[in-house]
């Protein structure tokens, strides 16, 4: 990947927080931005699972209601059945891989495309999160559930446990990406499958790992999501999707597989993040805030998709 496709995510960061910063004397404060980080750590958490998707030439239109499927199972298993508080999160954890291997089998044996597989897995698992919450909010939540919302203090700045959570997990995905084969190998599979099949690489097995491990990062964000909001909520994460797609593409992982970073969908996240925080400091409708979203993700698919033009040129 060209610099430019490396640190581009980085220098729009850098921009829309120079801009943000001369139009409203609110936004350069340390308060500010941790709240930018608690907005983006749900999304930023979904994203790491769809950008490993995404990397092998893959998409999951169903990350955010597999999410929200997630926390309902959690809170009411605690809330209604009694389960102790980690064995609830586990086994929500559990359900989300499990439904993530299951798109990563539809996708393998039978060889269907993940657009379909995921718009399917995503209405099931609508369904399934209205049937199994009977419509309603899950409101008497464990506190161990709520611990990833506390805060702790860096100088008179409030930084939550789920935020470090976030970034530890990007960071430690990355290092996975980077430093090892079989981080490798999800690179290899996205960018030529048939020639990593043919060095012995089993490409199915890659595939099915890598949607199975997209599904624990969809479980580990209906945690932070319950922690942020106190409440199992059986209508959230119906834009989750859009969402954890748009980061990653701003982030530079190309919609093709096979080229990407890890840290520019972390930067991705927080340019949707800061786009939005500015541009409600400056007292903008949301309306535009999606109009001025969506225009930046056709300009960034548009760059990926000439730069590839431009490679085989």
């Amino acid at each position: 990947m060209p610099p430019i496709g490396q640190f581009g995510p980085f220098i729009a960061l850098l921009i829309a927080c120079t801009v943000f910063g001369s139009a409203t004397d609110r936004f350069f404060s340390g308060g500010n931005f941790s709240l930018i980080l608690q907005q983006v750590s749900v999304v930023g958490v979904i994203a790491i699972g769809q950008t490993l998707i995404i990397l092998t030439a893959g998409i999951d239109l169903s990350c955010g209601m597999l999410m929200a499927l997630g926390s309902i199972v959690m809170t009411r298993l605690a809330a209604d059945q009694g389960v102790p508080a980690p064995l609830a999160i586990l086994c929500a954890i559990a359900v989300t891989m499990l439904l993530g291997m299951c798109n990563g089998l539809l996708v393998t044996r039978i060889k269907l495309p993940s657009f379909i597989v995921t718009l399917g897995t995503f209405n099931i698992a609508f369904a399934m999160t209205q049937i199994y919450s009977e419509a309603q909010t899950v409101t008497a939540v464990p506190e161990l559930m709520l611990w990833l919302g506390n805060t702790f203090g860096i100088g008179s700045t409030k930084i939550t446990y789920g935020t470090v959570l976030m970034l530890l997990l990007y960071l430690a995905t990355w290092l996975w990406l980077r430093e090892t084969a079989s981080g490798r190998h999800v690179y290899a599979v996205g960018n030529n499958p048939e020639a990593t099949r043919l060095v012995g690489i089993e490409t199915d097995r890659v595939l099915l790992g890598v949607y199975t491990l997209a599904g624990a990062f969809y479980g580990i964000a209906s945690l932070l999501i319950v922690a942020r909001t106190g409440v199992g909520d059986p209508n959230a994460g119906q834009t989750d999707n859009l969402d954890a797609i748009t980061a990653v593409v701003l982030g530079g992982t190309s919609l093709f597989g096979g080229r990407g970073a890890l840290l520019g969908t972390l930067a991705g996240a927080l340019v949707v993040g800061v786009l939005r925080n500015g541009l409600t400091l400056m007292g903008v409708s949301s309306v535009y805030q999606m109009l001025i979203t969506g225009i930046l993700v056709i300009l960034a698919v548009t760059v990926d998709q000439l730069s590839r033009k431009g490679g085989r040129a």
